[in-house]
């Protein structure tokens, strides 16, 4: 099930939006007992989605994608994480997010009217039937209104707020 990705007129302003995000709150909460930990922190903080607040993702720029394998405890077994840098919607700072441990994940690629992702629209968390994190995010380039849609499964997230350092 999809709550803030879902419907038309997700607007702070609209009704429909307070419904969505008013049943995600509702989700989260009844599936505290299953989310991991940093996830559920960021979800439900009372900064990550509102616009005002720097260090909400909404509105950023991708700046870099980085997709690593390390290997694990046996000579066979590797892992795979994600590593994403956004350049904050009011550029003073960096968002640094981090998915340590990936199990899936599916990048929707550009297309040739939209040679970038363009802003971070909207996300959300969820829990898939494994048991894993789901982050599912919109991102949508404005020239075009087009949208690209990334889900990333993986066992929490790491999330970090980057200031830009002051010039002299």
């Amino acid at each position: 099930m999809v709550f803030i990705l879902s419907g038309d007129g997700r607007d702070d302003e609209h009704p429909a939006a307070e419904h969505a995000f008013e049943r995600y709150e509702s989700y989260l909460a009844e599936n505290r007992a299953v989310f991991p930990p940093h996830a559920y922190e960021l979800a439900t903080s009372d900064w990550f989605y509102h616009t005002r607040d720097h260090r909400c993702p909404h509105d950023a720029w991708l700046e870099s994608l980085q997709i690593s394998e390390r290997p694990g405890a046996q000579p066979r077994q590797r892992s795979c994480s994600i590593a994403l840098r956004l350049l904050g919607a009011y550029h003073d700072g960096h968002i640094e997010i981090t998915y340590p441990t990936v199990y899936a994940y599916s990048l929707q690629e550009l297309s040739p009217d939209a040679p970038s992702h363009g802003d971070w629209r909207y996300d959300e968390f969820r829990i898939s039937d494994r048991g894993h994190l789901i982050h599912e995010i919109e991102w949508a380039y404005r020239a075009q209104c087009k949208a690209f849609v990334w889900v990333i499964e993986a066992d929490d997230i790491e999330f970090r707020w980057v200031p830009k350092q002051e010039r002299a």
